[in-house]
């Protein structure tokens, strides 16, 4: 296991979640492809994504079926939004964009969970790299991620 999944398995393990971490051969790098992977719906993969408000990184959890409306999330996190680049993503979680989990991170963020990923009974989230994922329940994630949950996202089309 790379050392940036292994982070995440030791995050999960100190947040009390023993959860596989899989790894592929093939990307799961979007939610499509960790959805192909995992044999799941599109909906039940947590895409992890880092904006910036007032300057300070946040995170947002939204469901692999769904985009963030940016609108939306300035309202909850309180302030404009802007896509965080890759050096950004990178220095406020300590992982590559693609491989962002939603545990773990080198710094403490703001974390945001869009209100439709708890109608799922389980998801997959990223674990730290490009081709590396868990399952989780969403009402776990919450748990040990602290987010703030919210109606983020509208649907990806």
């Amino acid at each position: 296991m790379k050392e940036a999944a292994r982070r995440v398995e030791a995050a999960l393990r100190a947040a009390g979640i023993t959860a596989e971490i899989v790894e592929f051969s093939e990307s799961t790098r979007t939610a499509a492809e960790a959805a192909a992977a995992v044999g799941t719906t599109v909906g039940q993969i947590v895409k992890s994504l880092v904006f910036v408000v007032r300057g300070q990184p946040v995170l947002a959890l939204v469901s692999g079926a769904h985009r963030v409306d940016t609108a939306r999330l300035a309202q909850v996190a309180g302030g404009p939004v802007t896509r965080a680049d890759a050096a950004t993503a990178r220095a406020a979680t300590g992982y590559a964009i693609g491989g962002v989990p939603p545990v773990g991170h080198t710094t403490a963020l703001p974390i945001y969970l869009d209100r439709a990923l708890l109608e799922y009974a389980d998801v997959w989230a990223a674990a730290g790299t490009p081709n590396a994922v868990f399952n989780i329940a969403p009402a776990t994630l919450l748990r040990i991620t602290g987010a703030t949950v919210a109606d983020l996202a509208v649907t990806e089309g």
